[in-house]
């Protein structure tokens, strides 16, 4: 069973910038498009971006649009979140998930499955 792991949280500055890695134990994310998604205290998750297999198509939130970027090297099975210009409003934690579509109408939690654990962000100085 497709079980993501994501890695490269931590403590950061307003301003200062981290990369999150996305891979998955024992399955290929080779043919899966791929999300990332926050939930700061108190919220609800809400999609930050996506990418499609080949990685040809992504989508971004309007609040990262410009400071995030996500990519994928699917030889070696990760994708990433490169995430600058980071604000205190973007601390949360992040979590990937896989489906089968990357859609240009932004993220809906309903078409990802396999979760991981998550990754805690926090941006404070």
């Amino acid at each position: 069973q497709l079980q993501l792991v994501e890695s490269g949280g931590g403590l950061v500055q307003p301003g200062g910038s981290l990369r999150l890695s996305c891979t998955a134990s024992g399955f290929s994310l080779e043919y899966s498009s791929i999300g990332w998604f926050r939930q700061a205290p108190g919220k609800e998750r809400e999609g930050v971006s996506c990418i499609s297999s080949s990685g040809s198509r992504t989508n971004y939130a309007d609040s990262v649009k410009g400071r995030f970027t996500i990519s994928r090297d699917n030889a070696k099975n990760m994708v990433y979140l490169q995430m600058n210009s980071l604000k205190p409003q973007d601390a949360a934690i992040y979590y990937c998930a896989a489906s089968s579509v990357c859609s240009d109408y932004g993220l809906q939690l309903e078409d990802f499955h396999s979760w991981g654990q998550g990754t805690q962000v926090t941006v404070s100085s």
